[in-house]
């Protein structure tokens, strides 16, 4: 779950955060940085081929069996199209190409993501799944530092094609654990004409959704939950080369101070889950990762301030890790093992939809304000989300929490 949760993480930064910094050094308007936010709709769009990885065996490695053989098929395709990217060398005047492979990286990424996601949920027992899926938070944010902090201070001394190279070695981390790990046992075979394979594959998924009680509050919470944080995620980088900060100075605090402030945060929340339930650790962490915003707005009235950014990124990551652990156990719980991929790839194409779409705004937004101002914005457009958890808590009630004897 570590090295599968590392493997995932990689991709992100190298068509996001990474991206917009390499971007905004080149000069491109802010509203064309912004614009990136779209070329990771296939996050957003993956539950449509969820179901082929879902069902269908792979078309090579098929002795490592369904989940594994489509890794690894996935994964070299992956790394090759980021090496790709970091060769594609955007100017201000031609960043065509460089969107479309960036857009490419994001397919793969996300196609990586389905299969991980329903490996994680069929190899792990009942009891196992909150370290397993601890493991894998641990993961993922270590590879968002990896390829995001360690890919700009590789910059200094390789340039973007050479830290871009080795990013897309990082992904060989998960390839060697798709090599090492079990193969999930897989569902007893059904004989199946191809019209009811079809509906098990594409209908069954989404009916067995919207039969539970308050499926519409639900998707409407994973919607929205990350809105506030995507919007201000989009601009980061941006922000930050704007107020002065160097790639060395970011990679700096990033680097190591971020990496821990993550976990500590990813075992809060594990703690705070476990203590008072998934539901009500979602609106408490959530607040946490709203409140963490206005820590942009402080540090947008300081300047170039290095103990403020210190304060700034210790208090997001560590309020994201918080919201993280909480809200990926929410997903978890949300899934029927039957249909595994299709169901959380539905659920967490819900949760990217905000970041990928509404997030292309953010630009223009941010061009239109002041950056206290924009901050501002984010921080209030977490607030629909959690007034739907609420509504959710009330309407739906988690069940009594069994007492020690």
């Amino acid at each position: 779950m570590l090295a599968l949760g590392f493997a995932a993480g990689v991709p992100l930064p190298l068509t996001a955060g990474t991206l917009r910094r390499w971007l905004s050094e080149l000069n491109l308007p802010i509203e064309v940085i912004g614009l990136t936010a779209t070329l990771g709709l296939a996050y957003t769009l993956k539950f449509l081929w969820a179901p082929v990885l879902d069902q269908a065996r792979p078309p090579l490695f098929r002795a490592l069996g369904r989940r594994r053989g489509w890794l690894a098929c996935i994964q070299p395709a992956l790394a090759l199209a980021i090496v790709a990217l970091g060769l594609s060398a955007p100017t201000a005047a031609s960043y065509g190409l460089a969107f479309t492979l960036a857009a490419l990286v994001a397919f793969l990424s996300a196609s990586q993501d389905i299969v991980v996601d329903a490996y994680r949920i069929e190899v792990l027992d009942e009891q196992d799944q909150g370290y397993g899926l601890a493991l894998y938070v641990w993961g993922y944010r270590g590879a968002l530092l990896a390829s995001g902090a360690g890919t700009l201070l590789a910059v200094e001394y390789g340039g973007w094609a050479l830290a871009y190279a080795c990013s897309a070695a990082l992904v060989g981390v998960g390839l060697l654990a798709v090599l090492l790990a079990p193969e999930p046992v897989p569902p007893v075979a059904q004989r199946m004409t191809p019209r009811q394979r079809l509906r098990a594959a594409v209908v069954d998924p989404f009916v067995d959704f919207l039969r539970r009680p308050g499926w519409l509050g639900i998707l409407l919470f994973v919607m929205l939950f990350k809105l506030g944080e995507a919007l201000a995620g989009v601009m980061t980088q941006t922000f930050y080369f704007a107020l002065g900060f160097t790639r060395p100075e970011l990679a700096a605090i990033s680097s190591g101070f971020g990496l821990v402030a993550i976990l500590a945060g990813a075992l809060a929340g594990g703690w705070l889950i476990a203590r008072i339930g998934i539901a009500r650790a979602l609106v408490l962490t959530g607040l946490g990762q709203m409140l963490s915003n206005l820590m942009y707005v402080a540090l947008a009235q300081a300047g170039h301030d290095m103990p403020m950014l210190w304060a700034q990124v210790g208090i997001e990551n560590f309020t994201d890790g918080m919201a993280d652990a909480a809200f990926l156990a929410y997903l978890s719980g949300l899934t029927n093992r039957s249909f595994s991929a299709t169901q959380y790839a539905l659920l967490s194409s819900l949760a990217a939809f905000a970041s990928r779409t509404l997030g292309g705004s953010a630009g223009y937004l941010a061009a239109a304000m002041s950056w206290p101002a924009f901050f501002l914005m984010t921080t209030a457009a977490a607030l629909p989300a959690m007034g739907i958890m609420i509504w959710l808590l009330w309407r739906l009630p988690p069940p009594p929490r069994p007492t020690a004897a």
